[in-house]
Order: C-alpha cells, then sequence, then structure tokens
C-alpha cells in the first residue's frame, strides 16, 4: 500500500473536480507561475489515490508543466458504485482516462503507477483502436508497471483481499491488512490511511485486484504506437521483478530510469530524484500543448 508523506496539499497544489463527459473526478492540480509548456496527467495503482503523487507536483509545476494527479473511479474521493464491477473493467477505465485527457486539454504527457500503468496502456491502445488523433499523448511513462500480470507472491495477496472483501466489510478488510503488515511497516498516520481505505470502492478493489491477476502481455501492442515511452522504477520491487521491467523497456525501445534507494513507489520512496528524472524525460518529448 502506498504511503504518501502527507494528505495535505502544498501551497500551489488546488483540490478540484475535473468534469469529464464521463463524470466528475477528484484530483490534485498543480500549474506552474507562467505559461505552461505541457500537461502531465498521472495516475495512481491499486488501493492508492492521487495523493500518491502530492510530493512530485510542485517540483513538476516549478519546472513549467501543469500537473494534474486523479482518483480514478472509485478510488478515494471519486465515487463509483459499491457492489457492481462492471464499471471497473478495465477497458471502462480506459475509457475515462480518455475523457481525463481530453478534459485537461493539449496533449497531456500520461503516467500511470502500478495498476495505474496497466489502465494507461489501455487508455493508449483503446486510442490507437478508435483512431484518435496521433497527438491524444505526448508520451506514456510505466511507473513500477509490468508487460503482464504480478509476480506470483502478489497474485496470491491480491487474491487473498479480493476473497476477503466477497465477504468482510471495508473496516474488518483493513483490521486484517493491519495485521498481516509487520511491525516496521506500520505507518505514522495510519488513521489518514484508513479513512483513504474506507472511502475507496470494495467493487473497484475486487474488479482491479482481479485484473492485477490476469493482464495479458501487451507489450507488442504497445511498441507498435509511435509514442515515447519511459519504464521507471525502484531498484526493488517486489510486484514486477526488475527484470521484467527491463526486458519489458527493451521489448518497448523505451527510455529506462532505475531511481537508488527505491522500491515499489519511487514517487513515494524517492519523491526529487523520481521529479527529476520524469522531467528531464518529458522535456526531451514536449511538442507543442495547447493549453486549457
Amino acid at each position: 500500500m502506498s504511503r504518501p508523506p502527507t494528505f495535505t496539499p502544498p501551497p500551489g497544489v488546488d483540490a478540484r473536480l475535473l468534469q469529464t463527459v464521463r463524470g466528475s473526478f477528484a484530483t490534485l492540480d498543480a500549474r506552474p507561475a507562467g505559461e505552461a509548456k505541457g500537461t502531465v496527467l498521472l495516475l495512481p495503482g491499486f488501493t492508492g489515490s492521487k495523493e500518491d503523487f502530492i510530493a512530485l507536483l510542485r517540483p513538476i509545476a516549478d519546472a513549467g508543466y501543469r500537473a494534474v494527479s486523479v482518483d480514478g473511479r472509485g478510488q478515494y474521493e471519486t465515487p463509483g458504485p459499491a457492489d457492481d464491477e462492471f464499471p471497473y473493467r478495465q477497458d471502462e477505465l480506459a475509457q475515462d482516462v480518455l475523457a481525463q485527457a481530453d478534459a485537461v486539454g493539449g496533449t497531456p504527457h500520461l503516467l500511470g503507477h502500478s495498476l495505474g500503468g496497466l489502465i494507461a496502456r489501455a487508455a493508449v491502445l483503446r486510442a490507437a483502436t478508435l483512431r484518435t488523433p496521433a497527438g491524444t499523448f505526448a508520451s506514456l511513462t510505466l511507473m513500477a508497471s509490468g508487460p503482464a500480470q504480478i509476480a506470483p507472491s502478489q497474485q496470491a495477496r491480491a487474491k487473498m483481499l479480493t476473497d476477503a472483501l466477497g465477504v468482510l466489510s471495508m473496516a474488518e478488510a483493513w483490521a486484517a491488512i493491519q495485521a498481516m503488515d509487520p511491525p516496521e511497516e506500520a505507518d505514522l498516520d495510519g488513521e489518514v490511511l484508513r479513512r483513504r481505505w474506507l472511502r475507496h470502492s470494495p467493487a473497484q478493489l475486487i474488479a482491479t485486484g482481479k485484473q492485477l491477476c490476469v493482464e495479458p502481455d501487451r507489450v507488442t501492442e504497445l511498441a507498435a504506437t509511435p509514442l515515447p515511452k519511459h519504464v521507471i522504477s525502484g531498484e526493488r520491487d517486489d510486484t514486477w521483478p526488475i527484470p521484467w521491467l527491463d526486458e519489458m523497456a527493451e521489448r518497448l525501445r523505451a527510455h529506462r530510469t532505475v531511481i537508488a534507494g527505491a522500491e515499489h513507489s519511487p514517487n513515494t520512496d524517492r519523491p526529487a530524484e523520481t521529479a527529476a528524472a520524469l522531467i528531464a524525460f518529458w522535456d526531451q518529448h514536449n511538442g507543442s500543448d495547447d493549453q486549457a
């Protein structure tokens, strides 16, 4: 589970509702002081939220980009049905991302962390299938997000969670999760994390947890798209092992970044180094982008 350093937006980062043709989505929106040279759309991972990127938002904005991190449908402050898995099918979530991209305007750079990377990939591939304009996205960054289903050990954990959510309340499931965490992973701000958990839709967690365990390898499809691609991760990762990410980057002909001292969430483990690497990549692949 991601552990952002704070849930309080820093100065210059605003909590906003993003209005789209597929409904409203809760966001954190950071804008540069002057005219933006691009927009970045950031998608969080499984059990996460827009706050997972909170330490990146000001550095990205200070580099001249508008940064918009999004709670997906059924995540934290974006509502979604609690007992219907259909709205959380990957194709449905991909359509949400395309609507979000349209709503922020221009040609945003797209970044997905973990599960968010699989959804971002699906959005890119859906855009290609729909023959949308080539400029739907300026680039794609997959952060700690791999080529296919997660590692077997993590599949077991995901299945345990989805099975539990079928019979337990969200509060009961949270208590079970905390009992499983080793003492060194206990969080000093655990009540904030609990409140976030309780606002997730159980149907969203069940549907996306299943997706993580059956995701097919779509790297060849993605490699066929002309979009500039970036694979970034920590130096250790139990969800998708680092050799899997290295091989995926080669198949995608993608730029590859490994953040020293980080694990599955470089955005929270080493935010300064992660922001610098992301900005350098976007600066290399920043075309014209009319901002909303």
